[in-house]
């Protein structure tokens, strides 16, 4: 099994700005505030948190092929 990954890049589909984050282990993050452009990223349909819609790294649950909090 592959090791999982603890740090996603989000990027901001309203100005494209990139950040790194450490995802949370314990919870679904269902809101992000860029720090560009203050833009609330929301999860998009279907998607359990905004790592899985944004990120470059699914929220690790969805990693481990596990159910995650909305699922």
């Amino acid at each position: 099994m592959a090791e999982v990954k603890l740090n996603s890049t989000i990027t901001c589909p309203a100005c494209g700005y990139r950040k790194e984050e450490e995802m949370p282990t314990d919870a679904c993050q269902f809101f992000y505030q860029c720090d560009k452009c203050d833009n609330v990223l929301k999860p998009k349909q279907g998607d359990c948190c905004v790592f899985c819609s944004y990120g470059d790294m699914p929220y690790p649950p969805i990693q481990e092929d596990k159910s995650c909090c909305s699922k």
